[in-house]
Formats: C-alpha cells, sequence, structure tokens
C-alpha cells in the first residue's frame, strides 16, 4: 500500500470535508474555527462565492494557457489589478508557482541586474524550502539541514528581535544596523552585495514586526551602496497586517516586492514585482516556468483583489487585528508562561517561555493541541516552536475572534496548568 511521507505530519488531527468563511468541518463532524488560514493562504475565507464562482467559470472556458506560450485574459486583468495596489514604481511582473520560486526570482534578477554574487538575509527569515531559498532561511535549521552544500554568497545579518536580546526595541534596533555595517565592512563588502532581503514581519522565526527605522536603515544602506531592497511579501501582503503590504508600515519602497500566499485565495501563484527598468536587466530565457500564471489562479486572484478592495479586508484586517491582539494581551496578563504578544494586524503570536525566561516549546505544543479541543485550530513557528501564532481569514468578525479568544483562554490555562495531554 502507498501512504504519505511519514515526515509529512499535520499540525492537528483534523480531517477537513468542507471549509467557510474562517470554519472548517472536520470528518469527524465537528466544525472548527480556522486561525491558521493554510497558512495565511485562504486571505478571503474558505470558499469565499466570489472566487469560487471566478474559479468555476474559468475552470469551464480554459484551464491552462501557458504564458510563454500564449496570453490569456485572466492574466491581463490580474496585471491591471495589482497595478492599482502595487507600489508606484513597482510595474513590471513576473509570475511563477510557490512562494520559494518568486523569492528565487527575485534573487536572479538582483544576481543578473547588479551583477553581484552576495545576497544579505537577516537572522531569524524564512524564505522558502528549495535550495536557494533554504540557502537564504535562517528561521530553524530544520528547513536547511541535510542536504549541503547550500548555496554560496549568502551573508546573515541580524534582524531587531528585541524580546529575544531582552532590549527595548530601540537598542536592537541600533544593533541591528550597526551590525550590517560592520558586515559590509568585513565579510560582504558593497561591491559584492547584489541585494538586501528581508520580511515586513519575520513568519517562521516567530512573528516578529520589523520597524520603521530597521527598515529605512536598510533602504538608506541599500541607496549609498549600490545594491537592491528586496521585501519578502509571502506571508505579510495582501492586507494581512492591516496594511494591503506589509511595508507600508515603514514607509518605504523595495526595489522588488515578493507575492504569494493570500494572492489567490488558496489557488497557487505567486510573483514578483519590479520597475520595468530594473526587470529588463534579467538575462534572456531567466523567467519562465510551466504552470506560472495558471489561468484558473489567475482568475481567483483577480476576484480574491475585488474582494479584499469591496468588503474592505485590509481595514477588517487592522481593526479585527486590534481586537485580537487586546483579548492575546489579556491572557498574556494573567499567564507568566505567556512572554511576549506580538505581530501586526491579523499576523499575531504568543510566545511560551520557562520560568527562567528560556524557549518552552513544550508548552506551547501543549496549549496548541488544547485548542483543537477546544474548536480552535492553531499553528506554531520560532526556532523552537515556542510560539503559537494565529492567522485568520481577513473575513474574520467580532464574533469570530471573541469566539476563538475563549477557547485560547481555555487552552492557555489548560496547557499551563498540567491539564492538557
Amino acid at each position: 500500500m502507498t501512504a504519505l511521507s511519514p515526515h509529512l505530519r499535520q499540525a492537528t488531527p483534523v480531517v477537513a470535508v468542507r471549509g467557510e468563511g474562517v470554519h472548517l468541518d472536520g470528518e469527524d463532524g465537528r466544525r472548527y474555527l480556522d486561525f491558521t488560514a493554510g497558512i495565511g493562504v485562504t486571505s478571503t475565507g474558505h470558499c469565499h462565492p466570489r472566487v469560487v464562482a471566478a474559479a468555476q467559470e474559468q475552470v469551464a472556458t480554459l484551464v491552462h494557457g501557458q504564458y510563454t506560450t500564449v496570453m490569456h485574459p485572466p492574466l491581463r486583468r490580474l496585471v491591471d489589478k495589482l497595478g492599482e495596489v502595487l507600489p508606484e514604481g513597482l510595474d513590471s511582473l513576473f509570475f511563477t508557482n510557490s512562494g520559494s520560486e518568486a523569492v528565487e526570482a527575485a534573487l536572479r534578477l538582483a544576481r543578473q541586474a547588479t551583477g553581484r554574487p552576495n545576497v544579505l538575509v537577516c537572522h531569524g527569515g524564512f524564505h522558502g524550502r528549495t535550495v536557494a531559498a533554504a540557502s537564504m532561511t535562517t528561521s530553524g535549521t530544520r528547513f536547511r539541514a541535510g542536504f549541503s552544500p547550500l548555496m554560496s554568497g549568502v551573508v546573515v545579518t541580524p534582524f531587531p528581535t528585541a524580546f529575544r536580546y531582552g532590549w527595548d526595541e530601540e537598542t536592537a534596533t541600533r544593533f541591528a544596523l550597526r551590525e550590517l555595517d560592520y558586515t559590509l565592512q568585513t565579510i560582504s563588502p558593497p561591491a559584492d552585495t547584489a541585494a538586501v532581503i528581508v520580511e515586513p514581519v519575520l513568519g517562521e522565526g516567530g512573528y516578529v514586526p520589523a520597524n520603521r527605522a530597521f527598515v529605512q536603515g536598510l533602504r538608506e544602506r541599500a541607496d549609498r551602496h549600490g545594491f537592491l531592497l528586496i521585501l519578502d511579501e509571502v506571508q505579510t501582503g495582501v492586507g494581512r497586517t492591516g496594511r494591503f503590504w506589509g511595508h507600508e508600515h515603514f514607509g518605504v519602497t523595495p526595489d522588488i516586492l515578493v507575492t504569494a500566499k493570500g494572492l489567490a485565495s488558496g489557488f497557487p501563484l505567486s510573483g514578483i514585482a519590479a520597475p520595468e527598468e530594473l526587470m529588463r536587466k534579467a538575462w534572456a530565457g531567466s523567467q519562465g516556468g510551466t504552470y506560472g500564471a495558471n489561468a484558473v489562479a489567475c482568475a481567483a486572484a483577480c476576484a480574491t483583489l475585488d474582494v479584499v478592495r469591496d468588503g474592505k479586508l485590509v481595514e477588517n484586517a487592522e481593526a479585527m487585528g486590534a481586537r485580537l491582539r487586546h483579548g492575546l494581551e489579556a491572557v498574556a496578563s494573567r499567564t507568566p508562561a505567556i512572554g511576549d504578544v506580538r505581530g501586526m494586524g491579523l499576523m499575531l503570536a504568543s510566545e511560551f517561555v520557562t520560568e527562567d525566561g528560556e524557549p518552552d516549546p513544550e508548552t506551547a505544543a501543549r496549549v496548541q493541541r488544547a485548542a483543537v479541543d477546544e474548536g480552535l485550530l492553531l499553528l506554531l513557528c520560532g526556532a523552537w516552536n515556542q510560539v503559537v501564532r494565529m492567522i485568520p481569514a481577513l473575513v474574520i468578525d467580532e464574533t469570530a475572534v471573541d469566539e476563538g479568544l475563549r477557547a485560547w483562554a481555555v487552552a492557555v490555562q489548560a496547557g499551563t496548568s498540567g491539564e492538557a495531554r
């Protein structure tokens, strides 16, 4: 008999048979509140009627028109719609399937455009699992171990992770930028540095937001030294942080923007955006792929962008994120095992620590399992899997937020008191 790889372990025991909005129906007949959203993918909720209708109509018309062979209308529409929300000047697009592929496309473009070999990455960042993307990933060894040698030319520089350092944000930011300058002086000279890539909020690294001073510091150094700023918005984009793009919190514009996850509400689609002048510097034949910009995925993405706009989901993410964060902080205030609550918009997390302040993955895992018992689906992240994260769909309302917080409070009590199995 055949079976899935034994390493494909599910975070919850749920077998989902149906999804609707922020809920999943299990094979066990129980309805669960889904605060995972397919790891931030189902931005408009499970099976949003407008996204479903767009995909169904497209399936009956053209499933796949390979976009380096023929052009198709959904792709044209998607390019136009993204032009309405992309930062000014990022007017050239290349599409592929996954976040990893898009990250690698951004890296390839940066190296070809600058003629420089090195890329700076921030400690704690996650950029994917393929060889180049995993080489740039430092959020946990599990993503990069066991298939060395990895890609050369990757240089790691600090991220202002204030809680881990035990500093305030200003001190952590000053340290991170000072160490970046030292790195450029001692390891990767500017003349060898093609780009710096960073997530506006560390994802797998523990849901740690960047800040205005840090990202503006990266922008200033990129401009001064002639390398590119790549912002990995795979998880933070399409409204997740309470702005359409996470970097909008920081008052900068990247040279290359990477997008995926919430772009098509569950259909595989990713891409990069850059100024046309920069995109033209890619070498001939360096951009392509069989399934990139699939017609059904593009149709779903067009519908997703319409729903995000018409439903004011970016604004909803900001408002519901504030409500959710307030509730998480209330639970944390009476729970010594929660050392930090952080995030932006509907990208929030609670970090569990031992009595001496060390990462506590065992308690985090107990709480996550206890939440399933309460009908709430959550995921772990962080270097030790000591962080429990919440990423509900952007359509969530006050009722669902409050329902999730009630389940969370019970789960935290069970997981921190030894009641949970």
